[in-house]
């Protein structure tokens, strides 16, 4: 897995990270490189939304529980028409609405996130809402591997899978690597598909790069009806570009030089 290469698409996504990186000179980088094309997908293919009424009530729900993968999530949002692209240059500036966590007051942010392992208990709520008021939105869930070291991660799972939420789907950017070293030290996941069977999830794994297996996973959900769903996503931390790609010093830089900029740009016009 994670040998796709990255179509035009992919990086004009980029480019508008990197736009945002050339005006802040910093970021969560590595977390936000890993999930273009999950987000590419979902917002291209699967979700149901409308970007001039953010919070229309029928729409999909999307949540990006691990919040600081933000900028992935912003390029996109803009990309739609959820806010002007110009917002992207005032990432963490006074004058702006993008920080370096979302918050909900961002249109087509559903919640404000950054404090890891909450995002899949909000979902669970919202999908739970669905089913009470026979509303036929669904819930995703946009994870790290490195959160599902926290238990109110399985709480929630476990939750989900008693009340067999099959409107609500995690999805997992499984990239290895943590804020200092690799998920495997830190706290070992595997066998991770077992694990969320275990908590009676129906599950899919899939590189997280690949595009048409993303589309094909994300376009038939649920995978088992009466079922909560979990895609896998084998992806590498920092995708795009040979400085980024599983390096940890890329997880979050805060003084990123012209010359690295010129590099990044330089990478995706070839």
């Amino acid at each position: 897995m994670n040998n796709s290469v990255l179509d035009e698409r992919s990086r004009f996504l980029r480019r508008r990270i990197v736009d945002v990186l050339k005006e802040a000179k910093r970021g969560h980088v590595g977390a936000a490189l890993s999930l273009v094309e999950i987000f590419r997908v979902l917002y291209d293919d699967v979700l149901r939304y409308d970007p001039k009424n953010p919070r229309w009530k029928d729409r999909d729900r999307c949540i990006l529980s691990k919040g600081h993968g933000c900028l992935a999530l912003y390029a996109i949002l803009a990309d739609k028409g959820f806010f002007p692209r110009e917002e992207l240059a005032k990432f963490c500036q006074p004058d702006g609405i993008l920080g370096g966590h979302p918050e909900i007051k961002v249109p087509g942010v559903e919640t404000s996130s950054g404090s890891l392992g909450h995002g899949l208990s909000i979902g669970l709520g919202m999908a739970l809402n669905a089913r009470y008021e026979k509303a036929d939105y669904r819930v995703f869930v946009v994870m790290g591997d490195g959160e599902c070291n926290e238990g109110s991660v399985w709480e929630a799972a476990l939750s989900a899978g008693k009340h067999k939420l099959s409107n609500l789907t995690a999805i997992i950017d499984y990239n290895k690597m943590q804020s200092y070293a690799t998920t495997a030290e830190v706290q070992n996941l595997e066998p991770f598909a077992d694990k969320w069977r275990a908590f009676n999830f129906a599950v899919r794994e899939v590189d997280g790069h690949d595009v048409s297996v993303l589309r094909q996973a994300l376009k038939n959900i649920p995978i088992e009806n009466g079922k909560p769903s979990v895609i896998i996503c084998h992806t590498v931390k920092g995708k795009g570009f040979s400085g980024t790609e599983c390096n940890l010093k890329w997880h979050h830089k805060n003084k990123i030089s012209d010359e690295e900029i010129d590099q990044m740009y330089g990478e995706l016009a070839r």
